[in-house]
């Protein structure tokens, strides 16, 4: 590969992907960013979202659970919150997390904190997602 970039997603329990990719898709909270090699210098906050790895034809997603991503010569760190790949995805884990969420929400209770548990919700969608169990 001629042109790529390294690319590392780390969370505060680890890194989870480090490698050369052919091109970086990310959602910002300003939109969608595509990073090919020779982007210029950047940092953007990251919404709960699917980033996808290019390299080779092939797709890499990994589910980003909000934080940030940084590119410097060729060299893309996505901070994330959390992220995870399909493969690491308790599916059931997942599952629970969004019936719980959707309970809360829907009990519409003053000691509940919608904010919180609509991110609850979004997370576990996303990775429902990703591992192809929505």
């Amino acid at each position: 590969m001629d042109q790529t970039l390294y690319v590392e997603v780390v969370t505060p329990d680890g890194q989870i992907v480090d490698g050369e990719f052919e091109m970086v898709v990310v959602h910002a909270e300003q939109g969608e960013l595509g990073i090919l090699p020779n982007h210029t210098a950047m940092i953007a906050p990251l919404i709960i979202s699917t980033a996808r790895l290019k390299r080779n034809n092939e797709s890499m997603r990994v589910a980003i659970g909000g934080g940030f991503v940084e590119v410097i010569d060729n060299h893309v760190t996505i901070l994330a919150q959390s992220a995870e790949t399909p493969a690491k995805i308790d599916v059931e884990r997942a599952r629970k997390a969004k019936e719980r969420a959707l309970r809360r929400i829907k009990q519409k209770k003053d000691h509940v904190d919608f904010k919180r548990a609509e991110m609850a919700l979004k997370r576990a969608i996303n990775r429902l997602d990703i591992s192809g169990n929505q």
